[in-house]
């Protein structure tokens, strides 16, 4: 029976992305190949519990929203994630994908809504992005950036641009990395610039803080 390494399932507010507010179900990965500076889910790179795909959609069950996130870790470490969010469609979910800009996203099922971060270099690891998913990507998908200083924004601006990201997808999402860099002063560039971007202010952690299953 396929089985995934899972670090948690909950219920929250969905703290980013197109669907921010709604009352949705996660399911966290276990592990992740990246590093980044400013990751906030560390507890998520070992341990975890092997669990069914039946048993992981029992459980998204009992939560009772139609919108469920797969994210990590980095899910696409694990093959079995591609089958889980096809199971997840195939039960009428709203699906969305968190996932690095360094994993392949081809084969994951066309009904769901790929969140894929592109990693800046104050993230530590731009090297790591995989440009040739770009052209995989879908209307429904989302693009984001973690912003860490102006030097970040100047590239993510560039970025966009040079690969036509606003023709692409259907969401260009910018995040002041938390700590780093405050949301004010990036939504000032964002408007001096006139960019084509949704400002992202992780609501989950104004209401909750740095807490894991909120």
């Amino acid at each position: 029976m396929s089985s995934l390494r899972i670090t948690e399932i909950f219920h929250s507010l969905q703290g980013e992305a197109r669907t921010v507010g709604l009352p949705t179900a996660f399911v966290r990965l276990t592990g992740c190949p990246l590093r980044c500076q400013y990751c906030d889910t560390e507890y998520a790179f070992h341990g975890g519990e092997k669990i069914s795909i039946d048993a992981i959609i029992d459980a998204v069950k009992i939560r009772k929203t139609p919108f469920v996130t797969v994210t990590g870790g980095e899910p696409l470490a694990q093959p079995e994630c591609r089958s889980l969010l096809t199971r997840l469609c195939d039960e009428g979910y709203a699906v969305s994908l968190e996932t690095s800009g360094a994993m392949d996203i081809t084969g994951i099922d066309s009904r769901v809504s790929v969140v894929l971060d592109l990693k800046t270099p104050g993230s530590g690891e731009v090297s790591r992005n995989l440009f040739e998913n770009i052209p995989r990507l879908k209307q429904d998908d989302q693009v984001k950036f973690v912003i860490c200083h102006r030097g970040d924004y100047e590239w993510a601006r560039f970025k966009m641009q040079e690969l036509e990201l606003a023709k692409k997808v259907g969401e260009i999402l910018f995040s002041a990395s938390h700590g780093e860099l405050e949301s004010r002063q990036l939504a000032d560039w964002i408007l001096e610039d006139e960019l084509p971007v949704r400002l992202q202010v992780q609501l989950h952690k104004l209401l909750w803080g740095d807490t894991p299953g909120v």
